[in-house]
């Protein structure tokens, strides 16, 4: 049998760029908006990324043999359109310390950049680093004991890498996370200081004078990789690709903050920078995201497998055009934008080449509804409303955690703890999670607890 060619640097794509991004969390997220921009930005010969898995190595393992190239799928309802990505120069499991300490030491680093999920900065309700979170708590020891230590928590990478460059005499670069936050900049910012000052009391101030925190918002749907991703690949190419990545047609990154050691000419390929991304980031984080919780939860417990599935299941329609119609009541950008984000949002989830498994949309509810969910309920109760389809979002997170087999969450012990007992005590321990004056709220508890007896009641 005839040996399939694997695609690699000595059959497509540009030599590898001089590293000057390191990038944490090497999944398909970042492969299809951060690598892709730097991918088509006009100076792309001078700005490689070299990117660490974050929780596995798998797509290290995956990409290494490829140089780091892999193709992006983009499925359109018409047609797939194929392209390969070569902007990774570099790519490393998270298990690799050494070179991770080695990049951040160099000056020709400009940004380190993040996709950890929500989860991944372990803040604690009060928006700081959660000190006492057992994995955060090992790393500190650790970096006490020494500096160069390995760890393993996003927040402790960042600071070991700060505490290398500083030693190092490198300058100044900026940290850009790109996940589903709220000002993630400063969110990023938040915990590196509280881990940095509790290390060593002199390195925060080192920090501020020397580490800009970027925010920015990035809004394409990128599923998970499938066997029929590969084999597509296959048989359009003739070439062998462990690591493709498979995403949507719409694609938008707005940023807000300094650069003050460079970065690549992004907005000529497409990226907006403005002086403040909330009303975008808001807009997302409600509108996408929030609809995403709610078909990842009552989706899955009306029995649907991927987005496509439950946004053509009348009732989900219903529930998500209900969320909808409260949370853009607060959303900070006008009404004619709004709807037609709301209607992109409908042809985009409907997409029949896009199967998009709700299962991994549902993973780490505890560190999502809080930012997704939570603003709209509180901002509705402060005007006098009880809002059924916010609580409809929190009833469902509460079925689905009762659920147990189908849980996935940073946050392991704490969900295990919330299903226990009746539905009502499940509601109850959503709620106080969420926070105790939605806990103490009769009007909310109610709402939730009927929203999650008609979802059992329809599983």
């Amino acid at each position: 049998m005839a040996t399939m060619a694997r695609l690699s640097r000595a059959v497509a794509g540009r030599p590898p760029a001089p590293v000057r991004i390191v990038h944490l969390g090497l999944g398909n997220f970042v492969r299809a908006h951060l690598a892709w921009y730097t991918e088509h930005s006009p100076d792309a010969a001078g700005w490689g990324i070299a990117a660490f898995t974050g929780r596995s190595p798998g797509a290290a393992e995956a990409l290494a043999p490829q140089d780091g190239l892999y193709t992006l799928i983009t499925r359109a309802p018409a047609g797939d359109e194929l392209e390969v990505v070569s902007s990774l120069s570099a790519v490393h499991p998270g298990g690799d310390h050494d070179s991770w300490l080695a990049y951040w030491r160099s000056p020709a680093i400009a940004i380190v950049s993040l996709t950890v999920t929500e989860g991944g900065y372990l803040r604690n309700p009060d928006g700081g680093l959660d000190l006492a979170h057992p994995a955060v708590a090992a790393d500190l020891a650790a970096l006490r004991a020494d500096l160069l230590a390995p760890v393993h928590t996003a927040p402790a990478r960042l600071v070991a890498g700060m505490a290398a460059r500083r030693a190092a005499g490198a300058g100044p670069l900026t940290v850009l996370p790109c996940d589903n936050l709220s000002s993630g900049g400063a969110v990023a910012a938040r915990v590196v200081a509280d881990l940095a000052a509790a290390v060593d009391p002199s390195l925060p101030a080192w920090v501020e004078a020397n580490v800009g925190f970027a925010t920015c918002i990035v809004d394409r749907i990128t599923p998970g990789t499938t066997d029929a991703d590969r084999a597509a690949v296959l048989a359009a190419t003739g070439l062998t690709d462990a690591a493709p990545v498979q995403t949507e047609p719409f694609s938008e990154w707005v940023v807000a903050g300094g650069f003050p050691a460079g970065r690549p000419r992004w907005d000529d390929a497409g990226v907006r920078f403005v002086a403040d991304v909330g009303p975008f980031e808001q807009r997302k984080l409600a509108l996408l995201n929030g609809a995403h919780s709610l078909l990842a939860y009552a989706g899955t417990t009306l029995g649907h497998e991927c987005v496509v599935d439950a946004i053509g299941d009348p009732r989900c329609r219903a529930w998500v055009e209900q969320w909808w119609d409260e949370a853009v009541r607060h959303l900070p950008l006008p009404a004619e934008d709004l709807d037609a984000y709301r209607a992109a949002l409908l042809a985009r989830f409907g997409n029949p080449r896009m199967r998009d498994a709700l299962a991994r949309i549902a993973a780490d509810g505890s560190a999502k509804l809080p930012i997704r969910i939570v603003p709209t309920l509180r901002s509705e109760r402060a005007q006098g409303r009880v809002p059924t389809g916010a609580c409809r979002v929190v009833a469902a997170w509460a079925v689905h955690l009762r659920r147990g087999t189908a849980v996935s969450d940073v946050r392991p012990e704490l969900v295990a703890g919330l299903a226990t007992g009746s539905l009502a005590d499940t509601v109850a321990g959503v709620l106080g999670h969420l926070g105790a004056d939605l806990a103490a709220d009769p009007a909310v508890v109610e709402a939730v607890l009927a929203c999650a007896t008609e979802l059992e009641s329809a599983a």
